[in-house]
């Protein structure tokens, strides 16, 4: 596979981070598109066992969110800024900490938007929980798989 592929592989799998993020965008089904055309071009055993891993953890991952109570994204106080601070604390602390980063960065880029907004630390952390209430917790399963996927096809195209 040339760099451009490559670089336009990694650039769905971009979009579909950001489209976990936005309501209505299938952020999940573009990683996973993303990975498959990226096997179907490598042909490789580590390119079919990383697909048929992520096809698993993706299918696991609806499993879980379908459990979940569901999204409400109105009524919680989540807007776009919410969202943006918390996938870029998500990002960040996925390579940060890795694998393990995701989680608290996704919950402290939600605490951090809502101390900006609210000024207090009480304030702020009764926010955050409503905010993962409403939301938080599906969009950071989601993500977190999703950042899984991404960072095993970047070691992968790494090491080969």
């Amino acid at each position: 596979m040339g760099v451009w592929q490559l670089l336009l592989v990694a650039t769905v799998m971009l979009f579909g981070l950001f489209g976990v993020l936005t309501p209505g965008v299938p952020g999940t089904w573009l990683v996973w598109a993303a990975m498959l055309w990226w096997s179907l071009h490598e042909r490789t055993d580590l390119a079919w066992i990383l697909l048929a891993c992520s096809t698993g953890l993706l299918l696991l991952t609806q499993v879980v969110v379908w459990q979940l109570p569901p999204r409400r994204f109105r009524g919680g106080g989540v807007n776009r800024r919410l969202v943006g601070y918390a996938g870029a604390g998500a990002l960040l602390g996925f390579v940060l900490v890795p694998v393990v980063g995701a989680v608290p960065g996704f919950v402290g880029g939600i605490y951090l938007a809502e101390r900006l907004r609210l000024g207090g630390h009480g304030q702020a952390r009764a926010a955050t929980r409503a905010a993962m209430r409403a939301a938080g917790t599906s969009v950071l399963v989601e993500l977190f798989a999703c950042l899984l996927i991404v960072g095993a096809w970047t070691g992968a195209v790494l090491w080969a």
